[in-house]
């Protein structure tokens, strides 16, 4: 099966619609499928689970980057930078490596155990 990614205003990802192979032979196909189905002609991008396409599954709420051509999720915190090659979000400290349960604290910049 094939996903794709409705884009809306400023790129974000609106919705995710699955079209089977035997239509979606390519992404150009896809896109006119569900443009004929609905009847429009809105902004769609071939997305996959595994990452082969556009770096990221896209899911609703993230960003089509064109200059990258990844999908890119919400930036969590204001602290946390992008890394270029994963187009993902990373704290400026690394999650503990010790087994147990973290979050984030914004206000200390550090990892909190959960309890």
């Amino acid at each position: 099966m094939a996903h794709f990614a409705k884009l809306g205003t400023g790129n974000v990802v609106e919705r995710i619609e699955v079209v089977s192979n035997d239509i979606a032979t390519d992404e150009q196909t896809g896109v006119n499928f569900l443009n004929s189905l609905y009847g429009t002609t809105d902004n769609w991008k071939q997305t996959s689970y595994n990452g082969n396409i556009r770096k990221n599954f896209a899911g609703i709420g993230y960003t089509y980057d064109e200059n990258r051509d990844a999908f890119i999720p919400p930036k969590p915190f204001n602290s946390w930078r992008l890394n270029e090659t994963t187009c993902l979000w990373e704290a400026p400290v690394a999650y503990p490596d010790d087994g147990l349960l973290y979050n984030w604290n914004e206000e200390t910049q550090t990892w909190d155990e959960i309890s």
